[in-house]
């Protein structure tokens, strides 16, 4: 897989999670630990994306 659709895919996913987040938190009792692994892995995948971006 070359690197630029790699990049667009982690991306969509980035917005995946960032829509999933807002679902969460706007839920009358929102789950704070699920809340915490998205974040986690929209960090992760922010991380990979630089990481893929400067390679």
């Amino acid at each position: 897989m070359s690197v630029d659709p790699r990049i667009e895919a982690l991306k969509a996913r980035h917005h995946s999670l960032e829509q999933s987040i807002a679902d969460e938190e706007s839920r009358p009792l929102p789950n704070e630990l699920q809340i915490a692994e998205l974040k986690k892995q929209k960090l992760r995948i922010k991380d990979e994306i630089a990481m893929l971006s400067s390679a």
